[in-house]
């Protein structure tokens, strides 16, 4: 079955002549229009734009499809504005995502409080890192999504998204016990700079972010191990094989063979949002999910400073 959220972005495609003035037309970003037809074609199995010297222009099936898009997107932009206020948050499905740490911490609180309020709603959850669920959320594949972003770093999550911010979550120290550090109550990056590192995959938002406060520190880090799952890394920090950056939110549980010890630097923290896609109408079940989870981060937050 073809998407219809694909088939607007192919007619907006077609009708500005470029991906990137499409793109500023739909409030998206270039990668998640280019995403969006190439996963169009892939459906239809031919290609639907190709390039002139004026630009873009749909291919003959390009042509056909637009056609029948302008004439389903006429019938089914009303009814998708009309619905929201008809259903309410009694029915229907909500399609939430979140990165694994909030998924193991914030969402679930946030599932069973709203689940207990509107038992009628289905509710489903996906996991992802941060770029993959926005570039799905654009898409209309999901309605909120947790997410984080580096403050002032030039990768973010990009335009098109609607977000609330929920709580900062800092990264702290992991030391194994005993370590020469492990009694001094705050550290500095640069007091590791010796030190064989622990961290996520090369290519995860927070390896690429430790490598970049490293850096400002004014060292390379040097990685012994690799690993996307925190407790692993904590297995790795307790055998003594390095130390590693984990964030708040990876915390819920610490290794007794572990110290984790407060950075002093304020920019090893990230910043945990729920968004939304700013290109669809926000429905009702939507908008009570935002509020339970700012409830349910304000709580975390209480904790956390506890």
């Amino acid at each position: 079955m073809l998407s219809v959220h694909r088939l607007r972005v192919l007619r907006e495609v077609v009708s500005q002549g470029s991906f990137s003035r499409a793109a500023e037309a739909l409030s998206y970003t270039q990668s998640a229009v280019s995403q969006a037809i190439a996963r169009l074609e892939a459906e239809t199995g031919t290609p639907l734009v190709e390039r002139h010297r004026r630009g873009l222009r749909a291919t003959p099936a390009g042509e056909v499809l637009v056609a029948h898009a302008d004439t389903i997107l006429a019938r089914l932009d009303p009814a998708e504005a009309e619905l929201p206020s008809v259903i309410g948050v009694s029915g229907g499905r909500l399609r939430l995502a979140s990165f694994p740490t909030a998924g193991a911490t914030l969402m679930p609180l946030a599932v069973a409080t709203f689940k207990s309020s509107h038992p009628n709603v289905e509710l489903s959850l996906t996991e992802g890192e941060p770029e993959e669920i926005a570039s799905r959320l654009r898409e209309g594949e999901i309605d909120v999504a947790l997410l984080f972003e580096f403050r002032g770093v030039r990768e973010s999550l990009g335009s098109g998204l609607k977000t609330v911010e929920l709580l900062e979550d800092p990264m702290h120290v992991a030391l194994p016990a005993g370590h020469r550090l492990a009694e001094r109550a705050t550290l500095r990056l640069d007091d590791l700079r010796e030190e064989s590192w622990v961290q996520t995959s090369v290519q995860s938002p927070c390896a690429r972010h430790v490598v970049r406060c490293c850096h400002a520190a004014g060292f390379e880090p040097s990685v012994s191990f690799e690993s996307d799952d925190y407790q692993t890394v904590q297995g790795l920090v307790a055998a003594g094989v390095g130390v590693a950056l984990i964030p708040e939110l990876a915390l819920s549980t610490v290794r007794a063979d572990i110290v984790i010890k407060k950075l002093s630097q304020r920019t090893a923290s990230r910043r945990v949002v729920a968004a939304t896609s700013r290109g669809a109408a926000e429905a009702p079940a939507a908008a009570k999910m935002i509020g339970v989870l700012v409830d349910v981060a304000r709580q975390y937050g209480g904790r956390a400073a506890a």
